[in-house]
């Protein structure tokens, strides 16, 4: 076997220059699985941005207004342990799935992938033809033909990727938003239209000329493979110890006597994979667990006569010892971890307050002497309201001795809501004695106590 594919990966070659990947249209059992999971992940992805539970968006990731909206669940910035504990608990679970079920994420349920393969790529089959018909048109001299062709095919993706540019806004600054910055006048909305022009054109390069570039050298996940992979990770594979020595195959041969093993040396296999490799040279950070060999191997299998899975999802130890799957230390730790992050995050979530509140003085400020010989601080208290209920907020101290006094006697909190005021804290002239003094405030809403924020107010030391 050959180890000079190990020096470059398989879309650049040994001068540094692009080669350009043609994969084959694949078909089979396990394109057509995938098919069926990729376009239902294309209709959640789509839609996602369009249902509301309970009055919020399904999933928004507002970062503007820093709002978070999960399954009908919102977060705010005070939230940000959970999101910390959340983030923990995807990077554990990305390493445990990896370990026993190698980049099948990457190959089955990344968008990257999902976008290329389903929606580009069949785009591409469609106007330009299968792979040895788009080589001929790349090879072929320009002429009103091909001009057609490509004008067809580039205006098709650059529609795609600006319904995909919208999607993505959706996400990030909510679908009412959106809509707003579409139907309302275009001198309301440059920043909108303009952001709208920028992810039109990412995404129009990467889905039309960095491809597969995106998976090999950008997303460092294929670059983890190395690290997180063992003996024992199911990954896509060809079956060496069955396969080599590789012939050509001659109907009525006896392939063992002749010391020959089952591969038929016929390529299927490399040119339907859409990242250029060679499944047969063993595990490459290229590969994304995406099928099409395993399809196309076990096609050329049935048709010559021989048995299916010379590729297939295996370890190395199941091809090297022919054993199954087995739960080692590493995957049983790693479970653990997992189960108790998960439980400690659902603790944590079941624990949240509905309210959150912060009281600063305000920066810069001192005490004042007031004419009826009070001492005044000045405060800014921030409230957010993570329920949906419409709340009237009322401050008071828990010492008689302070006054609280605000612009109005209540403040208007809506429901998911954040605001911001400013108010004094009064006290008599000989309340502190030390400099400092800490008191309680209480926050009421709708008569009720919602919380309670301990402060230090400051004063002339006596």
């Amino acid at each position: 076997m050959e180890e000079e594919f190990r020096d470059h990966i398989a879309t650049v070659n040994q001068e540094g220059k692009r080669v350009w990947v043609y994969p084959k249209k694949p078909k089979g059992k396990f394109t057509n699985r995938r098919k069926l999971i990729s376009y239902a992940l294309l209709l959640f992805l789509l839609s996602a941005p369009f249902i509301t539970v309970n009055g919020d968006q399904l999933i928004e990731l507002n970062i503007l207004e820093r709002r978070f909206s999960l399954f009908g669940a919102t977060f705010w910035p005070q939230d940000l342990y959970l999101f910390a504990v959340m983030l923990i608990i995807g990077i554990v679970f990305v390493i445990l799935f990896t370990i026993i079920y190698g980049r099948l994420f990457c190959g089955w349920f990344c968008p990257q992938t999902i976008f290329m393969e389903f929606v580009f790529r069949r785009i591409e089959y469609w106007i330009d033809g299968d792979w040895t018909q788009q080589k001929a048109l790349d090879k072929q001299a320009w002429n009103a033909q091909k001009i057609g062709k490509r004008i067809l095919k580039h205006s098709l993706f650059w529609l795609i990727s600006f319904v995909i540019a919208n999607i993505f806004l959706a996400y990030i600054i909510g679908s009412r938003a959106l809509l707003k910055i579409i139907t309302e006048p275009v001198h309301l909305h440059i920043g909108g239209l303009i952001s709208i022009g920028i992810f039109t054109t990412l995404f129009y390069f990467v889905f039309s000329w960095l491809r597969e570039q995106v998976c090999t050298t950008i997303c460092p996940y294929g670059r983890l493979q190395g690290v997180l992979l063992d003996q024992n990770s199911m990954v896509v594979a060809y079956d060496y110890v069955r396969g080599e020595t590789r012939a050509k195959f001659r109907k009525g041969e006896d392939r063992p006597s002749a010391k020959k093993g089952d591969c038929i040396d016929c390529a299927q296999c490399v040119h339907v994979c859409p990242t250029g490799i060679d499944i047969r040279n063993g595990t490459q950070l290229e590969c994304v667990n995406c099928t099409a060999c395993i399809d196309a191997c076990d096609s050329m299998m049935e048709g010559v006569g021989l048995e299916k899975g010379l590729i297939r999802f295996v370890s190395e130890n199941g091809i090297k010892n022919r054993t199954r799957f087995q739960w080692t230390r590493r995957v049983i730790s790693y479970t653990v971890l997992l189960i108790i992050l998960i439980g400690v995050w659902i603790t944590m979530l079941v624990m949240r307050e509905d309210f959150s509140t912060t009281i600063l003085r305000q920066r810069g400020s001192t005490y004042q002497i007031t004419q009826e010989k009070d001492i005044s601080n000045i405060f800014e208290i921030d409230l957010t309201n993570k329920t949906k209920e419409l709340f009237h907020v009322k401050l008071v101290s828990a010492d008689p001795s302070v006054k609280l006094e605000l612009a109005n006697d209540s403040l208007e909190l809506p429901g998911q809501k954040h605001i911001r005021e400013r108010f004094l804290a009064r006290f008599p002239y000989g309340f502190i004695e030390k400099g400092t003094r800490k008191i309680d405030i209480i926050i009421l809403g709708n008569g009720k106590e919602i919380d309670r924020v301990k402060v230090k107010v400051i004063g002339p030391s006596f």
